[in-house]
């Protein structure tokens, strides 16, 4: 031998990045295990350890696949190679439910967050690791309860549904007994009110969403029952409707009101806009904007008697306009158009809040 090269490098900065590498690891809060390209692993905190209730020289160098239940082996394989083709930090597994398995066989949820990691012996992967075994019980409970407060909330309005059929049959039966005809008015009228909310109670046990009403729906509906209900006296008055399903949405506390003043006016142009007995009545629902919408029931009658204005007639019904539209968050207008008379009522929409 004539001589020697001696080549010298301090790993003491790498060592000492590599030990607080693996200090962070066995400190970290959740599971971290780190494996390599072939599905080994590499590196496991403490915490590893007891979630998955291997010692630490089985966890050492064992395939990562047998931490997870065995109909997914065949997928976690290929997963991880598409990972590290295109490496990047992301939770796996988003949008679907993930396992893992203990050594006692048994299974639990888990939720995995990934990371690349470039070393000296070729890529890796550091998987965070989170048993949500607590998290998939409690959203169990709270999915549970809202099954149950769904299924009372639907039986509490279809049986006030139903209480409310039998109000109005009540009524119908009463007019057979009642011989003075402005006596079975009344008792028409008060259907009609019953009725109408009646209705509200059908439209949110049909569509299952108490939350809130479709006013469109409703008055689509409201119109059919009452043209129905009055017979005779609605047989040559048309109705012309412009109120689209699923543009206003009320809350059932402003719906009722709502249903009741719809009611009201409806019946006033029926009974009274046209004592000939043939006219037309205008509905009409539109946005004004995202947070306002504006119901107008008009017709082209023989308008209001002189000096009548809602809530100082001797009208019934025109008594409870006024107050079912401050109970509903309305600005109320009425409009006699001479001949005709058209009823305004600006209102907030769902969500949007009351009037002040």
């Amino acid at each position: 031998m004539r001589g020697y090269a001696e080549i010298i490098r301090d790993i003491g900065p790498r060592k000492r990045l590599e030990e607080h590498f693996h200090q962070v690891v066995q400190e970290a809060h959740n599971a971290m295990i780190m494996v390599n390209a072939a599905g080994a692993i590499t590196l496991f905190n403490r915490l590893a350890e007891s979630l998955f209730g291997y010692e630490s020289h089985e966890l050492h160098g064992m395939q990562m696949e047998r931490l997870v239940p065995e109909r997914f082996r065949s997928q976690h394989g290929q997963l991880r190679h598409t990972y590290l083709r295109q490496p990047e930090a992301r939770l796996m597994g988003v949008g679907r439910d993930l396992f893992g398995l203990h050594k006692d066989g048994s299974e639990f949820p888990i939720e995995i967050g990934l990371n690349p990691i470039e070393t000296e012996d070729g890529p890796m992967v550091l998987a965070g690791i989170v048993d949500i075994t607590s998290r998939k019980q409690v959203q169990r409970q709270l999915e549970m309860a809202l099954l149950e407060k769904t299924t009372l909330l639907n039986e509490v309005h279809h049986r006030v549904k139903n209480n409310l059929q039998v109000i109005i049959s009540l009524l119908n039966m009463q007019t057979h007994y009642v011989e003075e005809e402005s006596t079975r008015h009344v008792l028409q009228d008060s259907q009609a009110r019953v009725r109408s909310m009646s209705l509200i109670h059908q439209l949110l046990y049909e569509r299952r969403d108490f939350s809130k009403v479709d006013l469109g729906e409703y008055l689509q509906r409201i119109n059919q029952l009452l043209l129905s209900s009055y017979g005779l006296l609605t047989r040559q008055l048309q109705v012309e409707q412009d109120a689209p399903e699923g543009l206003v949405y009320l809350e059932l506390q402003r719906a009722t009101p709502c249903g009741l003043l719809i009611n009201e006016l409806l019946t006033n142009a029926l009974k009274h806009a046209y004592p000939a007995g043939s006219g037309t009545i205008d509905i009409r629902l539109s946005l004004e904007d995202d947070k306002h919408a504006l119901l107008v029931v008009g017709d082209h009658g023989i308008g209001m008697p002189a000096l009548t204005q809602p809530g100082q007639s001797k009208s019934l019904g025109l008594q409870l306009v006024p107050m079912l539209a401050e109970q509903m968050g309305a600005q109320l207008s009425m409009h006699d158009n001479q001949p005709g008379v058209r009823f305004e009522a600006r209102f907030p929409v769902f969500g949007a809040g009351k009037l002040i």
